[in-house]
């Protein structure tokens, strides 16, 4: 499961980073993504094979639907091959989707107590996923996209038995060329880092750099804000 992330990496650093082509998109920083919202994904084109960066709606809309339906944020690595809702998007859409970290929740405890997970070298994350673009009623494209997830590696196991597919750079342009379902792999374990988070990352409506801050400095960025009064 990867069902929110934080974005804010600069499209710069992403163009540079990825080698991609054409306009920057104007995309701000975004500390808490989450599901129907845009950001910058990575996708290559498919006649000049050059690799641009756009905005993208993430959850998934087929090209070939009557209406936006269900719109899936996540596919199933197991079954992406094989799924009538993926199958197409894997053949010849696919995307990588940059972050510098994604969120998850501890299921075991109550309330869930947020984590952050990024790499452990510092370097952003690259995650698989794939695009489409669908008609909307009035005559204009949507783009959206989907993040492949995969079995959980140890570093996640204890928080949820799901993990989002993590690409290392020797594997990006093999990802974009279609190449082999087998990079849909769980990551090494040494390849993430996590950290529990404060819980105003629940909600969606709080978009700060504060909420990737340790748990203990969430707390004290709590309490400075509530003032003395609030003791």
């Amino acid at each position: 499961m990867c069902g929110r992330f934080a974005s804010d990496l600069p499209p710069e650093l992403i163009r540079r980073l990825f080698s991609t082509m054409g306009a920057i998109p104007n995309d701000v920083p975004s500390y808490n993504v989450a599901p129907t919202q845009s950001t910058a994904v990575v996708r290559r084109h498919p006649e000049t094979g050059e690799r641009h960066l756009d905005l993208l709606r993430w959850g998934l809309i087929p090209h070939w639907s009557t209406d936006k339906g269900r719109q899936p944020i996540n596919a199933r690595a197991e079954t992406v091959a094989s799924s009538g809702m993926f199958r197409g998007a894997l053949a010849s859409r696919r995307c990588i989707v940059p972050m510098s970290a994604f969120y998850e929740w501890d299921q075991a405890t109550a309330p869930k107590q947020p984590y952050a997970f990024a790499r452990s070298d510092g370097t952003p994350l690259a995650l698989a996923g794939l695009w489409e673009g669908w008609w909307d009623p009035a005559g204009e494209v949507v783009r959206s996209f989907t993040i492949i997830t995969t079995g959980a590696n140890d570093t996640l196991a204890a928080i949820h038995d799901r993990m989002p597919v993590v690409l290392e750079q020797d594997d990006w342009a093999s990802w974009l060329d279609t190449g082999p379902v087998s990079l849909l792999r769980p990551a090494m374990d040494a390849v993430l880092r996590r950290w529990k988070v404060g819980s105003r990352v629940n909600s969606p409506r709080n978009n700060d750099p504060t909420l990737l801050d340790p748990v203990e400095q969430a707390a004290a960025n709590d309490a400075q804000e509530a003032g003395p009064d609030s003791a």
